[in-house]
């Protein structure tokens, strides 16, 4: 007595068809899962035939082989319950399914209650590709499968729910989420940029980094605004496409962070992991490679606060994908490589006290003391950041003042306009945003007069910039031409590129 029931596997972000084979043949009581299966797979064994007890059927009384297809691929989590514990009920002939051409996943409860798994948008769009028209999963994660077009969702709650379904006893309805109104659901109710008091050329760095995907570090004293600016650039970015919030709710959905019962992320993230997080919990890693806070701000916004005191290693290990918008984490159970398309945003004190260049409060580190501070952060790293920014405190009158210019709707008019331009300047090559440009990219569209060569000549000598730091300051310099609407580069946009390489002068004064 032989059954099948397909199902699917997540590998990284991606989903992979799987096919459940149940055999059962007479013999001692066993029950045999074959096909790489984790310890969670394997005792899927004791749970499934709690469940089917519990649920009111007959678990059979011999041998039972579960077989998961391809073999040779490493199955992982309690995702195989449901089309198990339907596999054996079909193969022992209690369930004589009338429904075709359908997948299922999910864990079951002792009591045959269904549970929630991770990465069902992706165990559904395999499910889709593999051909089945419908779908079973937990009813918490109904609404995050619907949002996958081609592929019927029905939400059960109990094995003896699905089982029911599959014999064409009850009717389960298909599960319709409406996308668009969740992308306007989520325009409403970001922080403002008005509500930062003063910090004029703060702003304008942020909208110059929003409206080019530029890195920028942000260097001030504690209580200046750094944090404020930060969570607010998400705000002023343009809203993502549902391409982007497909990929990034997979994302979510496969790291376990996607709330309950939501369909999809319709807001660019915005990740601000403690300084004291763990190397694999800044990049991604464990056991069975996991999605790492990197990947987690993918098509967002990665905060990093107190940038010095971030464990070394981690903040190395930031390089590769800050310039290739991918990690590849790699353990002795497999590989797998997870987008990682951020801007980058960190902050950090001018020096360990936090008070140097302070007129209210004396510094008290030594010259060394803040030197040493400064090169935690090694050069290469600072070569991918596009934008250095000093943030020094709010003056009092400022405090005081009225709500701050520019608001995040005049803001957002900038930067969208910006990408407008960049869209159409890079249609078709992959690139979307000004500090993605290839080095033959910057030399076909950052042609500058002689005066701006000049300008970057003298700036090239006396900040001892590397030739990714002048890469860098063309790409910028783009940007800001492409806020002004303009297509030549002139002097003044190379001046305000050199502007925002605040920390290249201390570093070299």
């Amino acid at each position: 007595m032989l059954a099948k029931v397909r199902s699917a596997a997540v590998a990284g972000i991606e989903g992979v068809p799987v096919e459940v084979e149940v055999d059962l043949s007479p013999g001692l009581p066993a029950v045999a899962i074959v096909g790489l299966p984790d310890a969670a797979v394997k005792e899927s064994a004791h749970r499934v035939k709690s469940a089917v007890t519990n649920s009111g059927f007959h678990f059979h009384d011999g041998r039972v082989t579960v077989n998961l297809a391809p073999a040779d691929m490493r199955k992982e989590g309690p995702i195989y319950d449901l089309p198990i514990a339907l596999g054996i009920l079909c193969a022992d002939r209690q369930v004589v399914p009338v429904k075709d051409s359908f997948a299922a996943v999910g864990e079951l409860a002792l009591d045959g209650r269904l549970r929630s798994v991770r990465g069902v948008i992706s165990l559904a769009m395999a499910a889709r590709e593999a051909g089945a028209k419908n779908i079973l999963v937990p009813a918490e994660n109904a609404n995050e499968s619907a949002v996958v077009d081609g592929i019927a969702t029905r939400a059960v709650s109990s094995l003896a729910d699905a089982a029911a379904w599959l014999a064409g006893h009850k009717e389960i309805e298909h599960v319709r989420v409406d996308v668009a109104s969740l992308f306007r659901a989520a325009e409403a109710g970001a922080p403002d940029f008005a509500d930062v008091k003063g910090q004029e050329m703060a702003k304008r760095a942020m909208i110059v980094a929003a409206a080019g995907g530029h890195n920028i570090v942000m260097v001030g004293p504690p209580g200046s605004g750094k944090s404020m600016l930060a969570k607010r650039l998400p705000g002023i970015l343009p809203p993502l496409t549902l391409d982007e919030a497909l990929e990034t709710t997979r994302i979510h959905s496969v790291a376990g962070v996607l709330a309950s019962g939501q369909a999809m992320v319709v807001q660019r993230p915005f990740r601000s992991p403690h300084h004291t997080v763990s190397f694999a919990g800044l990049v991604g890693g464990g056991i069975d490679p996991s999605p790492g806070e990197i990947s987690l701000a993918h098509n967002g916004v990665l905060f990093l606060d107190e940038l010095p005191e971030f464990e070394s290693r981690s903040r190395e290990a930031l390089r590769q994908p800050l310039e290739d918008r991918r990690i590849t984490v790699s353990r002795s159970s497999g590989s797998a490589t997870f987008p990682a398309n951020v801007m980058m945003v960190a902050a950090m004190n001018p020096c360990p006290c936090g008070h140097l260049g302070d007129p209210r409060k004396q510094c008290v580190c030594s010259p060394l003391a803040v030197r040493r501070y400064f090169s935690r952060v090694s050069g290469p790293l600072w070569d991918r950041i596009d934008i250095q920014i000093e943030v020094p405190a709010v003056p009092y009158d400022d405090m005081r003042g009225g709500g701050g210019r520019p608001t995040s709707a005049e803001a957002r008019e900038s930067v969208y306009s910006a990408r407008r331009r960049q869209s159409e300047r890079f249609a078709g090559s992959g690139i979307h945003v000004n500090a993605a440009m290839s080095e033959r990219m910057v030399e076909q569209y950052c042609n500058l007069d002689e005066e701006s060569h000049s300008l970057l000549r003298q700036a090239m000598d006396s900040l001892a910039l590397s030739a990714r730091g002048y890469m860098r300051i063309l790409k910028v310099a783009r940007t800001i031409a492409d806020i002004e609407g303009v297509e030549r580069i002139c002097s003044r946009h190379v001046l305000e590129a050199i502007s925002y390489r605040s920390l290249d002068r201390g570093m070299t004064a």
